[in-house]
């Protein structure tokens, strides 16, 4: 292989994994010999610093990783923050409530709990993937069905729907029992949107701690 080939195919390794590799798993992808690798790894970490790209490659022990240039966290930070979904509406809330406790549940029967038309909202639902259609009820119109997803427990911390806080005993077109139902997925959502921001200054502070690290290894 050439210098230019083992540069670019250790970049694609690093980018693909996300995460540190170590140096002998490279050496065996790249049937390389350690040496090797080490001086293309230091060369292409001393390429992206001087050129001030977006992005560093830091040694970590005897691993390697990709990671993002300390001077632009700012911007990154900022774009992510911008990524995060934002906060359901009442009315989504409503919905994802009703369709969350008594799924798998068709649209009508939605309308009949809230009293109003509940299409615009349940495509948006649709949209953002936090529920799915599963099937048509057996009755004259083969009305459709919806569930909640895989995505709904990963927007509000559930492992599965056994974790959805318990409700007291009563018919779900008692108007107080959807109020608890939508207090409830409220309740999970605000937990989970503040463990994730804790989750992001975890994360900036273990890749600062690595940036660190490598430059201390580099000074030495």
């Amino acid at each position: 292989m050439e210098l230019k080939e083992i540069e670019s195919a250790i970049e694609g390794i690093l980018f693909a994994a996300g995460e540190p590799v170590g140096v002998e798993r490279i050496c065996l992808a790249l049937e390389l010999d350690r040496a090797t690798v080490d001086a293309v790894c230091q060369r292409l970490a001393d390429a992206y610093s001087y050129e001030r790209r977006g992005i560093r490659l830091v040694k970590l022990d005897s691993s390697y990783q990709l990671c993002s240039a300390p001077e632009f966290a700012p911007y990154i930070r900022k774009a992510f923050e911008s990524r995060r979904p934002a906060r359901l509406s009442q009315p989504a809330l409503e919905v994802l409530a009703i369709i969350a406790y008594y799924q798998p549940v068709t649209r009508a029967y939605v309308d009949q709990i809230r009293g109003v038309d509940s299409s615009y909202t349940v495509g948006l639902l649709l949209e953002r993937e936090l529920i799915e259609e599963c099937g048509r009820l057996a009755v004259p119109g083969r009305p459709i069905q919806y569930r909640t997803t895989q995505n709904f427990l990963r927007a509000f911390g559930l492992s599965s729907l056994e974790e959805l806080p318990e409700l007291p005993n009563a018919s779900p077109e008692d108007g107080q029992i959807t109020l608890e139902m939508q207090a409830a997925l409220e309740k999970l959502q605000a937990e989970e949107q503040a463990e994730g921001e804790t989750a992001d200054v975890t994360e900036e502070e273990i890749l600062q701690a690595a940036r660190e690290l490598a430059q201390t290894e580099e000074a030495q």
